[in-house]
């Protein structure tokens, strides 16, 4: 006898997705937040070449971050006016023209210029793609492709230093922009044969003020955040960033509430599951972002790897991300979204606490292993943990939404990278100061490793009038290194109580809880092909 679950298992397996089309998509999300990751191990190279300063260059990095963030919010307007397809393949036009200049920049202030305009169209192609995969993929598949989808939004922020270090020590730092000239070029016309236009409104006004609002929210919240450790977080420029921020906030909701065609309808603001997930979505995306921005430095500073070398110690986690992915979409489509969402969570925040331990013996094999392990939890959280809330939005919505989900990631991420460079400057501080207390001439463990320090010197060929001042300048490098390490292992201690935060969100996002909302939006169907007993 078949029973309803088998019919409804047998229906699943017919039905097809168009992976043609998914890729197509991949593709352009990938290379957008590749190029945001990737030029970092190029900046001395460009500082040499161009005699720029360290704070000059910088802008390379934050310019994109800053344009990328403040077109994603105006995106769903552009795909429900315009059509999804049509600003897609725009996208990729604007990013790979921006990506040419860049390759053909010829001082600071331009390769600056060229990046704004690659970020203006990168910044769109991970929101429209996204877009695009819930318009085309059927609800019931739509865990597995958003899982595929999602390896460009989990593995290119790891690949990225890896390619760029082989790119740069290889070829030229150019190579890293104009690597993206033919993968766009492809990229384009694959998406002009292959994909289908979404659903569009001619009538849909635009909501330039609303607009106006969230631009320069999200700009100063940005800028503050990239530029809170230079600038000093009590600044009165940070401070003066963050209190417009906020200002421009607050206008752009109390707008958004009154206006007939809002940027944002205010129903996704009152959709406690989406809400959930989106905050869930931010406490992964700060845990995936502060370690891969944290590991580079350890690496490098601390335990003195090439870039190349940390590259390809961070290649492992990049690839099990990447894995887990699909699988979790695979097991979402299944049995819905806590259990995985819950387990991937726990095993993240678990190995995110063995990272305290790391030390300056720390082996390289050893680091492997546990970020590659580590990164098995980011490929079973991520994903579910996206799709519960995007499930229970209205079809008429899910442009915006996936500018929301975007947006999230984007604010999340630099915070992730703000709060970890804070905190270990901070606690840096505060053990190079007790270091500094303990450490001393009146200390009586001080003067037996100076005089064997001397011994060592002098062995070594110092001269004998140097050897004092060699051996304090020893010690007093070794208890920089010391505090900077312990200062990492701090941050890690509170990186592992922000995921902690993220477990409660998980029980908004159970099967009943989706089906509920989902009901109320007046969403037809359950979200889900297979109803499980176990899950809550």
């Amino acid at each position: 006898m078949i029973t309803a679950s088998d019919a409804l298992i047998e229906n699943q397996s017919e039905i097809k997705i168009p992976w043609g089309a998914v890729l197509i998509l991949v593709l352009g999300a990938f290379i957008s937040i590749l190029d945001s990751s990737i030029v970092n191990v190029a900046l001395p190279r460009m500082m040499a070449v161009f005699g720029a300063s360290t704070e000059n260059i910088q802008w390379v990095l934050t310019g994109y971050m800053l344009a990328a963030g403040v077109v994603i919010p105006i995106s769903g307007y552009l795909c429900k006016r315009f059509g999804s397809k049509r600003i897609y393949i725009l996208a990729l036009v604007v990013f790979t023209l921006g990506s040419l200049f860049c390759g053909l920049a010829w001082s600071t202030n331009s390769i600056i210029i060229a990046r704004i305009v690659q970020a203006v169209g990168g910044g769109m192609l991970m929101p429209v793609s996204m877009s695009m995969l819930y318009f085309m993929v059927p609800e019931e598949k739509s865990g597995i492709a958003l899982g595929v989808w999602g390896i460009a939004a989990a593995m290119a922020p790891a690949i990225g230093p890896t390619l760029g270090g082989y790119l740069v020590d290889s070829f030229s730092w150019r190579w890293i922009f104009t690597i993206n000239i033919p993968i766009g070029l492809l990229a384009m016309a694959l998406s002009a044969n292959y994909l289908k236009e979404t659903p569009l409104n001619k009538e849909l006004k635009p909501d330039l003020i609303g607009s106006l609002w969230i631009i320069i929210a999200c700009f100063c919240l940005l800028l503050a955040l990239s530029k809170g450790q230079d600038w000093g977080w009590s600044s009165q420029n940070i401070v003066t960033l963050f209190v417009i921020s906020g200002f421009s906030a607050v206008l752009f909701f109390f707008w958004e509430a009154s206006v007939p065609e809002p940027l944002f309808e205010m129903r996704l603001f009152k959709n406690p599951v989406m809400l959930a997930s989106l905050a869930a979505l931010a406490v992964v995306t700060i845990l995936l972002f502060s370690v891969v921005f944290l590991v580079p430095i350890y690496a490098q500073n601390l335990l003195g790897y090439s870039s190349l070398q940390t590259g390809i110690l961070m290649m492992p986690m990049a690839l099990v991300t990447g894995l887990f992915m699909p699988i979790s979409g695979k097991l979402f489509d299944k049995f819905g979204a806590f259990g995985i969402s819950l387990l991937g969570l726990v095993i993240l925040i678990g190995l995110t606490y063995q990272l305290r331990l790391l030390s300056l013996d720390t082996s390289y094999n050893d680091l492997q292993i546990l970020l590659a392990l580590r990164a098995g939890g980011i490929g079973l959280a991520m994903m579910p943990i996206a799709n519960a809330g995007m499930l229970t939005v209205p079809e008429s919505l899910v442009a915006n939404a996936s500018a929301l989900n975007n947006l999230v990631r984007q604010i999340s991420g630099s915070m992730g990278v703000a709060f970890t460079t804070y905190m270990v400057s901070r606690q840096q501080a505060f053990h190079l100061a007790a270091f500094s207390d303990n450490i001393n001439y009146g200390s009586p463990a001080t003067l037996p490793v100076v005089n064997q320090l001397q011994s060592y010197l002098a062995s070594s060929g110092v001269a004998g009038d140097t050897t004092w001042s060699a051996a304090i300048e020893l010690i007093r490098l070794q208890a920089l290194k010391q505090s900077y390490m312990n200062g990492i292992n701090d941050a890690i201690v509170v990186l592992t109580v922000i995921g902690l935060l993220g477990i409660p969100l998980l029980f908004m996002l159970t099967r009943r809880q989706i089906t509920k909302q989902r009901q109320k939006e007046g969403i037809l169907g359950t979200g889900s092909t297979v109803t499980s007993s176990m899950e809550i």
